[in-house]
């Protein structure tokens, strides 16, 4: 039978320094041997039969490696590079098919692992080319599969089961280590190219050469079991990036998602969406494969994920990303009043933008004002080069940073801003209640213990459940999380018991005890030392070293405001600005203060409901605490009781990020000119220095703070 494709066959079989079998390539290891023969398939003759060891950077062979191959690290060591085998590999194969009167050949490999998992990530790593015949090869376990549907499932099959399902008669320990294995996929060949069998090699399995971009639609639907997400990337990665560090695989297009955080900087994390299943399976195997000297955590995700942040809904963004094959840069710290002719002329003649005006776009807030942000596309490689050269030159009187980028960033950040509310809206009044009376411990009696080493994914609960029935001798509002300068759990916690005897039982029966997968420590300490630690100070063997706002050349003037008095929702701080700024100092007689006001839902008498989360940077951010909406009626004889200064509705605080730092009150002034009209009411409700306060009561329109 004769094959559509090509009319011979390249039989390849290979093996790595690692782990053999299902897992090769798994770990990494480097290529150390090639076995190959061409296979005419017309006239049923085979070439001569190849061997040839690769010498590897690391020598360093496996037990498995060499217990299954018998291959020694002096034998290696007078072995050619891989560049130079795969050199070889050309020359013998043409020579071959020469002999044979045949010009074009197809790889035909044992699965996909030796293409796919080994030969393209390792010469992708070692910056040198493949040829074509590696990008297009056929799988014979599943040539097999589909000439003998009743033979066992494609991922069960290897070598041996094939020759035992056709009832071949070899004995692998006759024959060299990958020489048997070579002879033996021939025979098997031969057996479905005769006229039982009567099989046709007709479709191989393609590697793409490039990672295509392009635009995804939130309507579109995305399989969750193509998906992955690839943690601990290089902030500076791009898509090509990612696509490299998975060459051999094929991702679809527009497939590369990077996210973003909350300020719209990529956090190192980033969503694949493969062709298919089988493509994202051997994905998974690169879990903890490097990227330079970093290592990737690969995990499963969902196209619910994906399409959260590479799917877009805007007919610009779509006619922007319509053009293919293009090199998206970002450019960032663009003046506001920056035109298109503007960012032009800053890219200048030798970086041409793909399209002129129309391969620019801006990123820009709902009602039309600019970010900062855009987006530009080159049509090459070089013009992007160019471009990136430009990274903190000055437009105007600001520096521009510049950036590669994707498409699903360009989704992402246009999707942000564009839900971006003009002016926020104060969300429903909450109640405010008097708190019990209750203060965090700052003596040096002994009645506190930390836990040190905590899973990262543990919460109250699983501290409660942690400590069992001494759960019952902790102090109300007792459970105190520290978190890390990201707001993430930072392994430690801090517990407030009734007395230091009940604490010293605790740390003696908690020491080292397992939660989840992880053994905690647990210390007695005292209030003292426990508010150090949550005030940014670190406890230790050497003693205690006090928290950066302590020291003299940092202690801002407004330390006394982060009291533990005041607790305030994290949603209602922006609201607070008497949480957040300086005590007023007038020259009047101090009046009475009002009773102290926390915030606690409906349900706060119930032990351990609501805990608060330590942060102390900066040291007047105000702590953190659930709450619940109220009804307006709950809200009003709330505010009458306790005589609390209420926001009315509607009105909200500003917050502005981003301001250049020779901003003055005009230009804040300025900025917001038309936007909300502040009655003189608002004094009241904000405790501001004597300049600031003159400045309000002049006439105007409006405030910001």
């Amino acid at each position: 039978m004769t094959a559509s494709h090509s009319d011979s066959l390249v039989v390849l079989f290979g093996a790595t320094a690692g782990a053999y079998g299902a897992k090769l390539g798994s770990d990494e290891r480097e290529l150390i041997l090639l076995v190959w023969q061409v296979v005419d398939l017309p006239s049923k003759k085979v070439g001569t039969l190849h061997k040839s060891l690769v010498k590897a950077d690391n020598l360093d062979l496996s037990d498995q490696c060499r217990e299954v191959t018998g291959l020694t690290p002096e034998g290696l060591g007078k072995a050619e590079p891989l560049d130079r085998v795969l050199q070889q590999f050309s020359q013998l194969v043409s020579s071959d098919l020469k002999v044979l009167g045949r010009s074009s050949y197809t790889l035909c490999s044992d699965g996909q692992l030796l293409i796919r998992q080994v030969l393209h990530p390792e010469t992708s790593k070692k910056n040198f080319l493949l040829s074509d015949c590696f990008y297009s090869f056929y799988d014979l376990r599943k040539e097999f599969h589909t000439c003998y549907p009743s033979s066992a499932a494609v991922k069960d099959q290897t070598i041996k089961t094939m020759a035992e399902y056709l009832g071949l008669g070899t004995d692998e320990t006759e024959e060299d280590f990958g020489v048997w294995q070579v002879k033996t996929m021939v025979a098997i060949i031969f057996s479905m190219l005769s006229e039982s069998g009567d099989h046709v090699f007709t479709e191989p399995e393609t590697v793409k050469y490039k990672y295509e971009t392009g635009p995804c639609s939130k309507s579109e639907t995305v399989d969750s079991e193509t998906v992955i997400r690839a943690r601990g990337l290089p902030w500076q990665s791009s898509d090509q990036d990612i696509a490299r560090f998975f060459k051999g695989l094929n991702i679809a297009k527009g497939g590369v998602a990077l996210c973003l955080n909350a300020q719209g900087r990529r956090n190192g994390e980033a969503l694949v969406r493969f062709v298919n299943s089988e493509q994202r399976d051997l994905a998974l195997e690169r879990h903890k494969h490097h990227m330079g000297s970093r290592y990737i955590e690969v995990y499963k995700a969902t196209g619910e994920e994906f399409l959260k942040i590479a799917g877009g809904t805007s007919n610009e963004v779509a006619q922007f990303l319509s053009k293919e094959n293009q090199v998206i840069i970002r450019m960032r710290g663009l003046p506001f009043t920056a035109t298109q002719e503007d960012v032009l002329g800053f890219l200048g003649p030798e970086c041409p933008v793909t399209g002129g005006k129309e391969g620019l776009l801006f990123v820009k807030y709902p009602d039309g004002r600019p970010t900062g942000d855009a987006f530009v596309l080159f049509s090459c490689e070089e013009y992007a080069q160019n471009a990136l050269k430009k990274h903190k030159e000055i437009l105007g009187k600001r520096y521009i940073e510049l950036f590669r980028s994707t498409a699903a960033e360009v989704q992402q950040v246009l999707n942000r801003y564009m839900s971006t509310p003009l002016i926020p809206t104060l969300p429903t009044p909450i109640i405010p209640i008097i708190p019990p009376p209750y203060t965090i411990a700052t003596g040096s009696i002994r009645d506190c213990v930390r836990l040190r080493g905590l899973p990262y994914t543990a919460g109250i609960d699983d501290i409660l459940e942690f400590m069992g029935d001494a759960t019952a001798d902790i102090k109300p509002h007792g459970v105190h999380m520290v978190l890390n300068q990201q707001g993430r759990p930072s392994g430690d916690a801090f517990i407030q018991m009734k007395s230091a005897d009940k604490a010293f039982m605790v740390a003696q029966k908690c020491h080292k005890k397992m939660m989840k997968d992880r053994y905690v420590e647990v210390f007695q300490c005292s209030g003292e030392e426990m508010n150090f630690v949550l005030m940014g100070g670190t406890l230790n063997r050497s003693g205690l070293s006090p928290p950066p706002c302590k020291l003299p050349c940092l202690s801002p003037p407004a330390y006394a405001a982060f009291q533990t008095a005041a607790v305030i929702p994290a949603e209602a701080a922006l609201y607070q600005p008497q949480a957040l700024l300086p005590t007023t100092r007038t020259p009047q007689a101090s009046t009475a203060a009002p009773p102290t006001v926390t915030y606690y839902p409906a349900q706060a008498a119930q032990l351990y409901m609501n805990y608060t989360a330590y942060y102390p940077s900066p040291p007047v951010s105000p702590t953190t605490v659930g709450y619940i909406a109220a009804p307006p009626g709950a809200v009003a004889a709330a505010a009458t009781a306790t005589h609390t200064p209420i926001l009315p509705q509607p009105g909200a605080l500003v917050r502005m990020q981003g301001l250049p730092y020779n901003t003055g009150m005009k230009e804040i002034l300025s900025f917001f000119q038309g936007y909300q009209y502040a009655p003189d009411d608002y004094n009241g409700l904000i405790q501001l220095s004597d300049q600031a306060r003159s400045v309000l009561q002049a006439p105007k329109e409006w405030v910001c703070l």
